[in-house]
């Protein structure tokens, strides 16, 4: 199985940044796309960003342009930085990666970021 563990989270002014990360474990091999979500109270999970294994990044309309996803092979790990934090980016980050064996989703505990105005 993939196990997924996030960490990089926490309090931040606005405009500020944070970069948070995810490393992989387990059946490491069989994992396609990676990426992240994001709930905030309230309001549904929704996508922020999802990297290929070829390295292609796609973008939550609300991130683009401030928001950059990347991956590092060598140690396992997907990478979000964020940039120009607003206060409506605060919610529950969550890592997750696609198996290629099961087609199933793993997901990441989650980790907080907030945004202070």
């Amino acid at each position: 199985q993939v196990q997924l563990v996030e960490s990089g989270g926490g309090l931040v002014q606005a405009g500020g940044s944070l970069r948070l990360s995810c490393e992989a474990s387990g059946s490491i091999y069989s994992i396609e796309n990676m990426g992240w979500y994001r709930q905030a109270p309230g309001e549904q999970r929704e996508m922020v960003a999802v990297i290929t294994p070829g390295g292609i990044p796609n973008y939550g309309d609300s991130v683009k342009g401030r928001f950059t996803i990347s991956r590092d092979y060598a140690k396992n790990t997907v990478h979000l930085q964020m940039n120009s934090l607003k206060p409506e980016d605060t919610a529950l980050y969550y890592c997750y990666a696609r198996s290629s064996m099961t087609s199933r989703l793993y997901w990441g505990q989650g980790t907080q970021v907030t945004v202070s105005s």
